[in-house]
């Protein structure tokens, strides 16, 4: 299977099944799906295929070079390659999983009024609270037990906001800590917030013990501020600019990303990209939102055709600020086509319900924190363990070939078949999609690959 696609002046083939990226010239682009074609029905005789191809008087010696070099890349395995992983999904759905990664909700409140927040301020469906200590101590000592031989292990500090329980995050990060040299693990804490709390001794504590950080922002002032207000509807985007900006400076070389939502109010989004480079950072993802059609804010089908122009004008742009000598790593155009993800997540992705879970204030666990409050997904809690192992099987199921719609895309084995939570709450079926995250995908795809091919020099970005 190929992808074909014209980006910022590239002809760009991928192979979807080997992974390869070519960038080639306009003849070898259009003479790649006759050779394929043609190698189904003839065989790869270039003389045959230059035939088949009807080459323009003048023009037979060119043909056959092309068809020639493109045969060249069958033959090395990286072009029309056969899916080597459909054997591989019977044997995968049957391994065995470890925990390696939670997301503690250590607060369910928050200090803000987000419009589009799926966790309704922080209250996920239920009550406001805060965990106890006892609680996430339990959840960490699960994750060990649970762990198998693995040594690296995720925690996120989640919301709501996860400052409003400061005392409590601090207290766990030092019990995780006590943990790592008597059970051989390695702790990796993370922690995303709106940044209202964030003061001096907070950012000292973070830059000392979180391996991440996301703040969380949503680009120019009019934008954020529309979406982003404290409770009593004024904006917050003075309160936390300033802070952000000092902290990222004072990061050095750890990781942090400035983390916004695009609705369809703000279509011109790499305007907000651009902004929030012009604030200084580079560290960026600016997301759509995900939300019922109902949401006046929602994304709809018909936004669709301009929020891809905006993607591709984005990457131009990102483009332009590197020949400018500005590094600037934006989230979703970020892929690695020599290395990539191991097989089992190009199949079933995040982890979601098996290697991954979420946990609420009171210790109960759902497979991410977007089924947070649905009780059809309630798996068990941290005192006794997972109870409802159906959930986790159904979830050790759910992988690109589960899924109708993933099995002819290109883009199945970069995106993994897509969130399940958003496959739930817009079809009921963790095997299904969401239809305008799989077209916005595809395209940040085709983008991300686009921007390494200018990497590259425009020669094959990858073998």
């Amino acid at each position: 299977m190929i992808h074909r696609y014209e980006s910022n002046g590239y002809h760009i083939v991928l192979d979807v099944n080997s992974g390869s990226v070519h960038v080639v010239d306009e003849l070898a682009y259009e003479l790649i799906p006759v050779v394929e074609k043609a190698l189904a029905e003839h065989g790869a005789d270039v003389d045959r295929i230059a035939e088949l191809a009807e080459a323009p008087a003048g023009r037979e010696e060119a043909y056959r070079e092309a068809i020639s070099e493109i045969l060249e890349l069958h033959e090395a395995g990286m072009l029309f390659t056969e899916d080597i992983y459909r054997d591989y999904i019977s044997d995968f759905q049957n391994r065995e999983t470890v925990v390696k990664a939670l997301c503690l909700h250590i607060a369910h409140d928050c200090n803000l009024a987000c419009q589009y927040c799926f966790a309704e301020e922080g209250e996920y469906h239920g009550r406001r609270a805060l965990m106890d200590l006892d609680t996430g101590k339990a959840a960490l000592d699960f994750l060990v037990k649970n762990s198998g031989s693995r040594v690296n292990l995720e925690v996120d500090f989640f919301g709501g906001e996860p400052l409003l329980n400061w005392q409590v995050v601090k207290e766990l990060v030092a019990y995780g800590r006590s943990l790592e040299k008597p059970y051989h693990k390695k702790f990796r804490f993370t922690l995303t917030t709106n940044g209202v709390l964030l003061n001096d001794e907070v950012q000292e504590f973070l830059n000392r013990e979180m391996a991440n950080v996301v703040l969380s922002i949503d680009g120019r002032k009019e934008v954020h501020d529309r979406m982003r207000p404290f409770r009593g509807g004024q904006g917050s985007y003075e309160r936390i600019v300033p802070v952000f900006q000092k902290f990222a400076r004072s990061r050095g070389e750890k990781d942090y990303y400035v983390r916004g939502t695009f609705t369809r109010y703000n279509p011109d989004f790499a305007e907000d990209v651009m902004h929030l480079i012009d604030l200084g950072f580079d560290q960026i993802s600016v997301e759509p939102v995900v939300a019922p059609a109902s949401a006046p804010y929602a994304i709809r089908e018909e936004d669709v055709p301009k929020l891809l122009e905006e993607y591709d004008r984005l990457a131009a742009l990102l483009l332009e600020q590197k020949k400018a000598g500005k590094h600037i790593n934006f989230f979703h155009f970020t892929i690695d086509l020599t290395g990539g993800p191991c097989v089992a997540k190009r199949l079933s992705g995040c982890g979601s319900g098996t290697e991954y879970l979420a946990v609420t204030p009171w210790g109960d666990f759902y497979p991410c924190h977007q089924f947070v409050g649905q009780e059809a997904f309630l798996m068990g809690n941290v005192r006794d363990g997972i109870v409802h192992t159906e959930i986790r099987d159904r979830f050790q199921r759910c992988n690109v070939y589960a899924k109708e719609a993933c099995r002819d895309c290109f883009a199945r084995f970069y995106c993994s078949g897509g969130c399940a939570a958003n496959a739930w709450n817009f079809h009921g079926d963790i095997d299904s999609v969401y239809e305008i995250g799989c077209q916005l995908q595809r395209k940040r795809i085709e983008c991300a690959i686009m921007l390494q091919a200018a990497a590259a020099g425009g020669e094959d970005a990858a073998e």
